[in-house]
């Protein structure tokens, strides 16, 4: 099954398009999860995640874990386990693998190795920056996909996304060549594998990378605490299928500190999902 099937199989069997993010900062745990193992972080967050995953998994389709905040924390083998557990207990639900990489040749190869052979990612996010050379060997994994950084969501990115292009691209700003790339050449799409990052907090040039790859799969930030408007990304980006992986984090990890907080994630996801439909 290609990626991009995958994804249309997780919307419908779920009929959601929530992804929730898993960014465990011990400093939010909820008071159960710190006094249940008040001297190992470690056990902490794979307890906080766990917990999360359980509580939201009957709402979304997805989950993001955010690679820093494991390795920050010398957890990445807690980060393993957890991929594990989930595609084990929850084989239907896509586990995205936040990472932001970007490189060529053999460290390419290596990071594509951490993604999809240590963390059993089913998609992880890559810089394109460096071009094709860096894709190749996320495409090398059949059935494995990537998000590309297109407009991400936070204010610098106008820095060199919106930059306008000159000669045969002229016309086109930087992040919708990106777009076009995906859409138009196999070795930025692969086998159907290639999704794109557009933020929520820019619903037009959303609009305008779903009229470019209509598509690929958008992996969209930038909901809840970011302060995206749900209703101006469903109307520029939803497709028939789906077409949209709306990640929100805090707002559903750190919904509630204290013993109800399973309860209250459950809630916000719940929420944030019927939103969606």
């Amino acid at each position: 099954m290609t990626f991009y099937a995958q994804c249309a199989a997780a919307w419908q069997r779920h009929q959601s398009m929530l992804c929730v993010g898993l960014d465990p900062d011990p400093a939010r745990f909820p008071e159960p999860i710190r006094a249940a193992a008040p001297d190992d972080v470690l056990a902490q967050v794979e307890a906080f995640c766990r917990g999360i995953v359980e509580a939201t998994a009957p709402h979304c389709c997805a989950f993001k874990p955010q690679i820093a905040y494991f390795a920050a924390l010398g957890a990445e083998a807690v980060l393993e386990r957890l991929g594990r557990w989930v595609r084990a207990s929850y084989p239907d639900h896509l586990w995205i693998l936040d990472s932001k990489r970007g490189d060529i040749g053999s460290t390419a190869e290596r990071y594509a190795t951490e993604a999809f052979g240590r963390y059993l990612a089913h998609a992880v996010t890559l810089s394109p920056y460096m071009g094709s050379d860096s894709l190749t060997p996320f495409f090398a994994h059949t059935g494995g996909g990537v998000f590309l950084l297109c407009r991400t969501s936070n204010p610098g990115g106008n820095d060199l996304q919106m930059l306008p292009l000159a000669g045969p691209d002229a016309g086109l700003r930087l992040f919708e060549k990106v777009a076009q790339q995906v859409a138009q050449r196999a070795d930025w799409r692969g086998q159907d594998q290639a999704g794109l990052v557009v933020g929520a907090t820019y619903p037009e040039e959303l609009a305008r990378v779903r009229a470019l790859a209509p598509e690929a799969p958008l992996l969209v930030p930038g909901i809840g605490a970011q302060g995206g408007d749900l209703a101006a990304v469903l109307a520029a980006g939803r497709t028939a299928d789906g077409g949209l992986l709306i990640n929100a984090s805090r707002s559903i990890l750190y919904a509630d500190g204290s013993a109800h907080w399973q309860t209250a994630a459950a809630r916000a996801a719940q929420e944030l999902a019927a939103a969606m439909q």
